[in-house]
């Protein structure tokens, strides 16, 4: 089948670039681009995705502990 899709011309060079590394085709690409998804969205019904729990607790870190350094949360776990 036929049909006309609106890409990036950034994301079509990548995908040529890559197409051409993998003796493989732009079309084919797409194709297996598009059956993953399918396949990833079929493996878990959308009625059985639950949302994650969410916490109500106020506070936030404990005292000392930066959240924008990862050495600083590093630190707190390792006490």
């Amino acid at each position: 089948m036929k049909t006309t899709l609106n890409l990036s011309d950034e994301l079509v060079a990548r995908a040529k670039a890559l197409a051409t590394r993998e003796h493989t085709t732009l079309t084919r690409l797409i194709e297996e681009g598009l059956a993953l998804r399918l396949r990833r969205r079929a493996a878990i019904p959308s009625d059985k995705l639950v949302g994650l729990p969410v916490s109500r607790q106020s506070g936030g870190l404990r005292p000392g502990v930066l959240g924008t350094s990862n050495q600083s949360m590093f630190d707190a776990a390792d006490s």
